[in-house]
């Protein structure tokens, strides 16, 4: 058992706080948003994560999670301190680092000469940060005061994240101290997965590299998607073709209309900045930032191309989140799309079963709000899907049906079968799919590449 504080009390910071408490450990959470641990001290959560409000609750029901304000009352009886504040794009590309600035001279001001203190770079920080960090430390803390530094990456999905911090595929530990990394090991030592010994700038660069990789293969399966709807051929037996290879594999191989959240894009444009300023030039990953914008924008003409223009048309719009199960807007793809139907002329009515409050401090005062999925669908033209809620799968169609003007559903997730869908009467268009049984058949006579037998 040991005395942990997390900085930031976000995503990572209450995923992480509220799972090391539940392994015995005594863990307060510190925050500078009053507003954000007055809820939290009155058992209410500020984000959306199935089953992180019930593990928070009853972590501080037993005594082994709490929360402050106050760094002074946080650091100096911990041994381990988490940094999980946020890092977001900067305008010039790279991250933001003013958060993790602030956090690492709090810190150090309020550090123990009684005891060695391990800071834990949790958040999603660039190659070179935990320098930054160790060299603000030790700007800030008395000359008697010992820590050291570690890059300990998250690699947590929202929507599922207190099974990954459960159920880690590795752990990764970056340090010089050998002793202190560790030392943050033994934190993991119920678990069973690999753990990884690094120095600091690998493990900082193991995370970029992880999500640029997964973003890599969302926008390669929707690049492929673009030329199976050009050619006529099914994205989704393409991606089951490919993934059954064990090189290649089946996750992120699902088309759509691109990733979002707080890491792909963010950490995709990082990397690009960190090494456009190292002179290399990442081609790579110009293009996986290229694709996903395009296939926003694709989503759009498809939207406008099946209700014959959008001026006056009405759509709704089903999702604001970036995935299922979660509020995160961050990067949502409905953040791009909702304004340039807005732009065209149409009228938007949108649902989503949690980030609508948070949309509603982003969109503009035009898009209408609606308070289930199928307000949204009534008298709308056209029907699309941005979200993958499981909700949404399971609807009933025929009642969506009734309601519609005309009955069209636009479909960026691939959630439905296009053949019972249409059975049911409706024009549906998919990402990468033929728009009818016989289109691939009606494309072969007219192939102009060579076919092998």
């Amino acid at each position: 058992m040991s005395n942990i504080t997390i900085v930031g009390c976000g995503y990572v910071g209450l995923v992480t706080g509220a799972v090391l408490s539940k392994l015995g450990n005594n863990v307060i959470g510190v925050d500078i948003d009053s507003e954000r641990i007055a809820k939290l001290n009155a058992g209410i959560c500020p984000i959306y994560e199935p089953g992180l409000v019930e593990l928070i609750n009853e972590q501080s029901r037993n005594g082994k999670l709490r929360f402050t304000t106050k760094y002074e009352e946080a650091i100096p009886d911990s041994r381990f301190v988490f940094i999980c504040v946020n890092t977001p794009p900067s305008p010039h590309g790279g991250a933001d680092m003013r958060f993790v600035r602030n956090a690492a001279r709090e810190i150090g001001r309020n550090l123990s000469v009684q005891h060695k203190t391990i800071v834990i770079n949790k958040s999603t920080m660039p190659p070179g940060s935990g320098d930054m960090v160790e060299a603000i430390l030790s700007e800030e803390a008395q000359p008697e005061a010992e820590f050291a530094v570690v890059a300990n990456p998250e690699f947590l999905r929202e929507g599922s994240a207190l099974h990954d911090m459960l159920n880690p595929d590795r752990i990764v530990l970056g340090s010089k101290d050998q002793e202190a990394a560790e030392a943050v090991a033994s934190l993991y030592s119920s678990f069973t997965c690999p753990i990884l010994l690094t120095n600091i700038r690998t493990a900082e660069m193991i995370k970029y590299a992880a999500n640029a990789f997964l973003a890599m293969k969302i926008s390669f399966i929707n690049e492929m998607a673009q030329i199976c709807e050009a050619i006529g051929a099914d994205v989704r037996q393409v991606s089951t073709g490919i993934g059954l290879d064990k090189r290649i594999g089946t996750y992120f191989l699902q088309a759509g209309i691109g990733f979002g959240g707080s890491c792909f894009p963010k950490d995709a444009q990082a990397l690009e900045y960190v090494a456009s300023i190292s002179d290399c030039y990442p081609r790579i990953l110009k293009a996986v930032l290229e694709v996903n914008r395009e296939s926003r924008r694709k989503f759009v003409t498809k939207i406008d191309k099946v209700v014959g223009g959008l001026y006056g048309k009405t759509v709704g719009v089903w999702g604001l989140a970036f995935k299922a199960n979660t509020d995160d807007i961050r990067e949502a793809p409905a953040l791009d799309i909702i304004p340039e139907l807005l732009s065209r002329g149409a009228n938007v009515k949108v649902y989503d079963p949690a980030a609508m409050e948070n949309a509603r401090r982003i969109l503009p005062e035009r898009v209408s709000f609606c308070e289930n999925a199928y307000a949204a669908a009534e008298n709308a033209h056209v029907l699309a899907i941005v979200t993958d809620w499981e909700q949404f799968r399971s609807i009933d169609l025929i009642k969506v049906k009734k309601l519609m003007t005309t009955s069209k559903i636009v479909d960026g997730r691939n959630i439905f079968d296009p053949e019972l869908v249409r059975g049911l009467g409706f024009e549906y268009v998919g990402i990468g799919i033929p728009c009818c049984p016989s289109e691939s058949e009606r494309y072969l006579p007219q192939a102009s590449v060579p076919i092998w037998h």
